[in-house]
């Protein structure tokens, strides 16, 4: 209670309109369901102005008609996941008023923008944060008072913030913010207009030197995933000194965890909802092509250092599963799984890890699949499919992103294309060597889809279940089939016994 009672307040001083629309963005970065903002200060000062280029902000709409609500007293936004409401309660006549507005559902499913709150006293958040506007040293300016509670504000307005002064320090001090969908992940993303160009920030705050964050790291150790932005840099250097389409690192905070990168834009690979088979063909001519080059487990990590990609034993490997038996069995079986069920499980899966885990050892960038590879039809070559998700890239069996791509978790790839696709890639590893080890390639391949979509199937109930991330469940399906096709192969076949008798393929 003590935490929540905790208070702070700040003043930001506003040289012209154009830094208030800057604030409005700031707060429009951080903005979620729950939050209030009252706006106050005398007529004038700039509230409705505030307002509207927030909303103007999260909308990613510079010309979004955003009326005044004085005579409506309320003007309805919906910016899927989140709906706003803006308040002009200036001609509120009696408290009743509220409801017949639905100010309370309001308040409490989305954000609200409240000028004038003081006349719902009694019906706002003691947790709304208050920005008070008032007239600055010459007539265009203006100064910002933010206060609020620490525990639902503090923090999350310090951050965007240091966002804003870390742009400022590139050189891009009138820079425009708007957010970008980051999907599972922790980190944030956020494209960066300066004049005619654009850029994506990354947004990887430290973790909180708690037990929670320290349980995360540790979580994160196990299972070798990236921490902060030190391997992000480190592998997109070393991606386009290989002549792949990465990002470009314009500027980054290693400290803060920032990054300011190239902006490949936003066309991907895969298109309302179907892959675009002339774009996954060339996904697998770049991994051909990087996978037949020599490439060192260590690269240069940007600040004078190194970083080593982690290299995943059959024991690593085998804990991939892990999120399957704790929420995927469950999701198939209606129960959890059992120390027998683990040991059994473990028996049938070890002598094809080990197979795995004995072959070819490359870079796998991990979740090489359509909502990382964006389409740069003005490229050439295999520098036309742009890579953005690679932070937790390790040396595992070449087949791994192969699996990835043509199994892809988040788009049908038909069973033809799946085969195509895969035919294309021993194709052209053939060619490149005569010697290539095709057959055991695919072996590698059906076990490591199999493994795959086994994990994914664990990750997405995790999300859905445990999370509240219900929109995973459509995917599940997908997987489940995928499954199917992988344990269809005669190398598999004892891996599709178990998972028949335990309900999770028919």
């Amino acid at each position: 209670m003590a935490e929540l009672a905790a208070r702070f307040s700040r003043e930001i001083a506003l040289a012209d309109e154009a830094a208030t629309v800057r604030l409005a963005e700031d707060i429009a970065a951080i903005l979620g369901a729950g939050d209030v903002i009252r706006l106050e200060g005398d007529l004038g000062v700039g509230k409705t102005a505030f307002a509207r280029a927030l909303l103007r902000a999260f909308a990613d709409d510079a010309a979004l008609e955003v009326p005044s609500p004085t005579f409506t007293l309320v003007q309805a936004y919906d910016f899927p996941p989140l709906s706003i409401a803006h308040f002009d309660l200036y001609r509120l006549g009696e408290a009743e008023e509220l409801d017949e507005i639905g100010f309370d559902e309001a308040i409490r499913s989305g954000a609200a923008l409240i000028e004038w709150p003081e006349r719902a006293e009694g019906r706002l958040p003691d947790d709304a944060l208050t920005l008070n506007l008032s007239i600055g040293p010459t007539p265009d300016a203006r100064l910002a008072r933010l206060s609020g509670s620490v525990a639902r504000w503090g923090a999350r307005l310090a951050r965007t913030l240091a966002i804003r002064a870390f742009i400022e320090t590139t050189g891009r001090a009138d820079a425009r913010r708007r957010n970008l969908k980051s999907d599972a992940s922790a980190r944030g993303l956020e494209r960066i207009h300066a004049g005619e160009t654009s850029f994506v920030l990354m947004n990887h705050p430290p973790e909180a030197d708690d037990d929670d964050g320290r349980a995360r790291r540790a979580w994160r150790a196990a299972a070798k995933l990236a921490e902060g932005t030190r391997p992000f840099v480190a592998i997109a250097r070393a991606l386009t000194d290989l002549g792949l389409s990465a990002p470009h690192i314009e500027a980054y905070d290693a400290r803060q965890g920032l990054v300011l990168m190239e902006d490949l834009g936003d066309a991907f690979v895969a298109e309302d909802g179907r892959p675009i088979p002339e774009r996954y063909r060339a996904a697998i001519d770049l991994l051909a092509a990087l996978h037949d080059r020599p490439l060192p487990a260590t690269i240069p990590d940007g600040e004078g250092g190194l970083y080593t990609l982690p290299d995943y034993s059959a024991d690593d490997l085998l804990s991939q599963l892990d999120p399957f038996l704790d929420w995927a069995l469950p999701e198939f079986s209606g129960r959890a799984a059992s120390e027998d069920d683990r040991a059994s499980f473990s028996a049938v899966w070890r002598p094809l890890i080990d197979e795995v885990a004995a072959g070819p050892k490359t870079w796998a960038l991990r979740d090489f699949h359509s909502p990382n590879l964006l389409w740069l039809g003005n490229r050439q070559g295999i520098a036309r499919v742009g890579l953005i998700d690679f932070q937790d890239a390790a040396l595992l069996h070449p087949a791994y992103d192969v699996a990835s791509l043509a199994e892809d978790a988040r788009v049908t790839v038909p069973a033809e294309l799946e085969e195509e696709l895969l035919g294309h890639y021993l194709g052209l590893r053939r060619q490149a060597d005569p010697s290539y080890d095709a057959v055991a390639c695919e072996r590698a391949y059906r076990i490591l889809a199999a493994l795959r979509a086994s994990r994914i199937l664990g990750v997405f109930a995790r999300l859905a279940r445990h999370d509240g991330r219900l929109a995973y469940l459509a995917h599940i399906p997908r997987m489940t089939a995928y499954l199917g096709r992988s344990l269809a192969h005669p190398i598999t076949a004892g891996l599709k016994l178990w998972y028949q008798r335990h309900g999770a393929v028919a």
